[in-house]
């Protein structure tokens, strides 16, 4: 009897080898951890946006 294949690659077993993350003092960035900021500023960005376009919607149809 075969084994079954659920995966991209079935045959590996176990857990996976991960690289230990560098934090401070190294001097490769991580670009998850700057996607994700970036992801935050940009959502930051868009609700003041919306606010201030919102508030001058407001002001210009009130005066």
């Amino acid at each position: 009897m075969f084994p079954m294949r659920t995966g991209r690659d079935a045959r590996r077993r176990g857990a996976t080898r991960r690289r230990a993350r560098r934090r401070w003092g190294g001097w490769r960035v991580d670009w998850h951890d700057v996607d994700r900021w970036l992801d935050r500023l940009v959502v930051l960005a868009v609700g003041v946006a919306l606010v201030v376009g919102g508030l001058a919607l407001i002001l210009t149809l009130l005066l």
